[in-house]
């Protein structure tokens, strides 16, 4: 439980402050620890009386020659969660060091607690890792749920309670990378865990880092939960982190789930979003994945494919000075729901520029925006042009996917 390289640190640092020699041992009495480093690894007679009572012992000159590897001065027991898990000794004669054996002692053990906090901070992050990654990668021919179910369960986590995952990605700013001072992800990882964890504090709250700038999230929605306190919960996350560290951030999020297998879809969607939503979502830090199905369908059907249905839809519109201006007003006006006063509010032009603008559609088209699958098929082209190209490979493999 108490580790050398911790005892020799204590050991050093206190011998320095005091004046007089501390070692450390282990259960067993042997020297892990000590201001005289010729001792460590030597035997400690007095220890093992010293752990046996949990009771402090002092020894003169004489009956410290009685004893192995022990001088005259103080040893007192190391309490941890109840048990002696090894003693502190402080060299010099009784009456010198007894006024310092019960400071020494606590400030001993207090860095000994923070050091099992630690480490059971750090394997319970790596717990939380593996079994974040575990979903993520879910294949219910290679593993069953089950056994990810009950896995979950030995780390206190029930994975049959409703829960929705949210992925974020961080990055260091083009203006800030190679600013002197400036954040390296590596660096602020356990402060971004930190953070993401002040907002997602449920019990039930999975989070992990996983791979270099991306933190997963499986958050357990509330009776009252809705995606749109979890998207402002998402947007504090960003805000807060851009505020804080200099970095920048973006969150998305996937669809409730109940499962196993539903949780691994839950992830996959909520990196889609990122994904997608970096594309076509303009300067918004959040992305969900309800609001893009439309868009990850038209990547699921390939470039190849997304580019035929551009050129042969668009047509003559794509040469258009103000091609962008043009597919924007068809997009507002398709998730407008073909409403004139919606669209011009979703585009912040006057309704009038709507109108200018449709009519140059209908024109160069030579179809009417009124009729609905002439226009739903120019609004699928339009997503398809503002997801462009590009592969997806190495995002997929940032994000711990298959």
């Amino acid at each position: 439980m108490l580790s050398p390289s911790l005892a020799q640190e204590i050991a050093g640092d206190t011998s320095a402050v005091i004046g007089f020699n501390v070692l450390i041992t282990d259960a067993e009495g042997m020297v892990i620890g000590s201001g005289d480093s010729s001792r460590v690894g030597t035997f400690h007679e007095a220890s093992v009386q010293v752990v046996r009572t949990q009771e402090a012992a002092t020894h003169n000159a004489s009956q410290a020659q009685q004893l192995r590897g022990v001088r005259p001065g103080m040893t007192l027991p190391l309490i941890a969660g109840g048990q002696a898990v090894g003693t502190v000794g402080i060299t010099g004669t009784p009456t010198q060091v007894r006024r310092f054996g019960l400071l020494v002692k606590r400030q001993t053990e207090i860095l000994l607690r923070e050091s099992v906090m630690l480490r059971s901070r750090l394997l319970a992050e790596r717990a939380g890792e593996k079994l974040l990654a575990d979903i993520a990668a879910y294949d219910p021919e290679v593993v069953e749920g089950d056994f990810l179910v009950f896995r979950a369960a030995e780390l206190g986590f029930d994975l049959r309670l409703r829960r929705v995952a949210v992925a974020f990605e961080v990055t260091v700013p083009a203006a800030a990378a190679h600013r002197q001072g400036a954040p390296t992800l590596a660096l602020v990882r356990s402060e971004l865990l930190r953070t993401v964890g002040e907002v997602f504090a449920d019990p039930q709250d999975i989070i992990a880092a996983t791979a270099p700038g991306w933190i997963g999230v499986l958050h357990r929605l509330p009776a009252a939960g809705s995606t749109e306190s979890l998207a402002a919960d998402c947007r504090r996350i960003t805000d807060v982190i851009a505020a804080r560290e200099g970095l920048a951030a973006r969150a998305g999020i996937g669809e409730p789930a109940t499962s196993v297998g539903g949780l691994h879809d839950s992830y996959q969607d909520a990196c889609e979003a990122l994904r997608l939503g970096s594309r076509v979502a303009g300067g918004s830090a959040v992305h969900l994945i309800t609001d893009l199905r439309v868009h990850q369908v038209l990547t699921a059907v390939g470039q190849s494919a997304r580019n035929r249905l551009v050129d042969l839809t668009t047509g003559d519109l794509r040469t258009q000075p103000d091609w962008p201006a043009l597919r924007d007003t068809i997009t507002a006006w398709c998730e407008s729901g073909f409403n004139l006063v919606r669209a011009s509010e979703a585009l912040h032009v006057h309704r009038n520029t709507v109108v200018y603008r449709m009519n140059k559609i209908e024109q160069i088209t030579g179809r009417p925006l009124r009729e609905h699958r002439t226009t739903m098929a120019l609004y699928l082209a339009c997503l398809a042009d503002q997801l462009g190209g590009g592969t997806d490979s190495a995002v997929r493999r940032r994000r711990g996917g298959r």
